[in-house]
């Protein structure tokens, strides 16, 4: 049984957020929660709420045990862009640019259910 959670347009950088992801990819939830609590990165947090919400997929929608979940799957995608403007000498602006992140989340307990064949008789 496997869950995933979303959750999109986040204002961070991705590239930042996938340094977090990398350090709970395949550990187990409870594992993964307290490296995040510990863990003093801006996208730390975000995460934490993203994972819980798919444990809570998991428990609700499919029934699993909570304490047989591990991530299965963690991914930072790149988000739109938010292009600005800010004031510069002399007249003219400088642009900068606001990175947003799409985080997904997969757990899974690893009992995976084998999709039957339809049977011809």
């Amino acid at each position: 049984m496997q869950a995933t959670a979303k959750m999109r347009y986040i204002r961070l950088s991705p590239q930042k957020a996938r340094l977090v992801v990398d350090q709970i990819r395949g550990r187990k939830v409870e594992e993964a929660l307290m490296i995040l609590r510990v863990t003093n990165k801006r996208a730390a947090p975000q995460i934490a709420k993203v994972l819980r919400s798919a444990m809570a997929n998991a428990e609700n929608n499919g029934e699993a045990d909570v304490d047989q979940l591990f991530v299965k799957e963690v991914f930072v995608n790149d988000g739109p862009r938010l292009k600005r403007l800010r004031p510069a000498p002399m007249g003219r602006a400088y642009r900068y640019v606001h990175h947003l992140a799409h985080i997904v989340v997969t757990v899974s307990d690893g009992q995976e259910e084998v999709a039957k064949e339809p049977t011809q008789e």
